[in-house]
């Protein structure tokens, strides 16, 4: 920790960008809209009510792997519904997209929403085909940490690759800095659990791929977390890369994913059809 760094503004996504709520409201609408017409398979993976995914299926499926969007919120806000849109990208080439809900804080402490991403993981296993995980802010957490679980610790039926990549924008993978912020309040986290849910510090699966990516008007923590990820993981060998989205800050930076034709969808697509 920095005592020259003020985190809680660093971390203040909704603070540095006031017209958030008309942003979220935008997202809501888009996704009913695109739920008119794309209607989701809904898949249960756990008992909770929120322990839900959305899976949108294209018309003629053109690969083999999947792709699962883990919507942020500092881990205690939003749901599924609020993020169905962001899966036209990927499905226009004919790619299957699962979005996930989970519980919330405080219903559920940090280690228990991983502990669900890692459930509903599980869960998309059956359908026999490895997934590439994006995620956006808290969903950048909860991606990476997919992608960095032992799955064979888990279970012994698991590939230790189920999860092959992570696409992680905005990410946050060193939770330390928020404990003396007001994001804490709902997550009730400590410094162990920080530790313990801090993906950064943890040894991940070599072979695998990971980006981090930022939106390029974003505070200078989102920026060092991407690229602390970036270097850490990479020393270690996973195949890493760190990108800045020009003028984007926290909430559109991840607009991109509506866009067939959007180079955030074209990398999405590299990291898909990597997989065999």
């Amino acid at each position: 920790m920095d005592a020259a760094i003020d985190y809680e503004r660093e971390y203040d996504n909704r603070g540095r960008v006031p017209e958030h709520p008309e942003i979220i409201a935008g997202w809501a609408r888009d996704a009913a809209a695109f739920r008119e017409t794309h209607a989701p398979l809904e898949i249960v993976y756990g008992p909770g009510e929120r322990q839900r995914i959305d899976l949108f299926r294209p018309q003629i499926e053109k690969a083999r792997a999947a792709v699962m969007f883990v919507h942020g919120g500092y881990w205690q806000a939003l749901d599924r519904s609020y993020f169905s849109h962001l899966a036209r990208g990927l499905m226009m080439h004919g790619i299957e997209v699962a979005i996930p809900s989970y519980t919330l804080a405080p219903q559920a402490r940090i280690g228990e929403i991983v502990e669900e991403m890692r459930a509903c993981a599980r869960e998309m296993a059956r359908f026999e085909r490895p997934l590439v995980v994006a995620g956006h802010s808290a969903g950048g957490h909860l991606a990476a940490c997919l992608l960095g679980t032992h799955w064979k610790a888990v279970s012994q039926d698991l590939p230790d690759d189920l999860v092959r990549a992570a696409y992680c924008i905005s990410g946050l993978f060193d939770l330390a800095p928020l404990l003396h912020t007001k994001v804490n309040g709902a997550l009730r986290m400590d410094e162990a659990q920080a530790r313990a849910a801090s993906p950064l510090l943890w040894e991940p699966i070599t072979g695998c791929t990971l980006d981090a990516v930022v939106g390029g008007i974003e505070s200078a923590e989102y920026h060092r977390q991407s690229r602390a990820i970036v270097e850490e993981w990479g020393a270690k060998g996973v195949a890493t890369r760190y990108e800045e989205v020009p003028g984007a800050h926290h909430f559109d930076v991840i607009a991109p994913l509506a866009d067939p034709h959007s180079g955030m969808v074209a990398r999405l697509l590299e990291l898909v059809r990597a997989q065999r």
